[in-house]
């Protein structure tokens, strides 16, 4: 495993992904989002620390996805292909899981285009952010 090039794909991914949710969130979904929380008697205002953490973990998402691809990509080939299927499986688990657990667990609190609609959104996304790593990504 190349590790410098691991933490660089790691980090373009993340970079891709932090992006694509900036522009979901901050701007696509800003009014809805805003809209949802006033009805619920809440402010939408986060603080720093907030948006920190948020960048920090999809961060940490980039770079275990890109762990994930080089951890695979001997036995599936390497390239973007292999890089689309790692795409899928973190959004399973990043995207799908939560918009099922808002949905499921916090029923009827949020509209559904604010819980379901970005993970359509976000299945591109993810699929791009670690195609974009793996052409960073390179064995030894």
């Amino acid at each position: 495993m190349n590790t410098g090039r691991l933490i660089a794909a790691g980090l373009l991914a993340g970079l891709v992904l932090n992006m694509g949710e900036a522009a979901l969130h901050g701007a696509v979904f800003a009014d809805s989002t805003a809209t949802a929380m006033k009805a619920l008697g809440r402010d939408i205002v986060g603080s720093g620390s907030d948006t920190a953490q948020l960048v920090a973990i999809t961060f940490v998402q980039g770079l275990l996805g890109m762990l994930l691809y080089a951890a695979v990509q001997p036995r599936w080939k390497p390239g973007a292909g292999t890089a689309a299927r790692i795409g899928l499986v973190l959004w399973v688990l990043s995207a799908v899981y939560s918009a099922v657990y808002l949905s499921a667990g916090l029923a009827g609190l949020l509209p559904l285009d604010i819980t379901g609609t970005p993970v359509a959104y976000e299945l591109i996304l993810y699929r791009l952010a670690f195609v974009a790593g793996s052409l960073v990504y390179k064995e030894r």
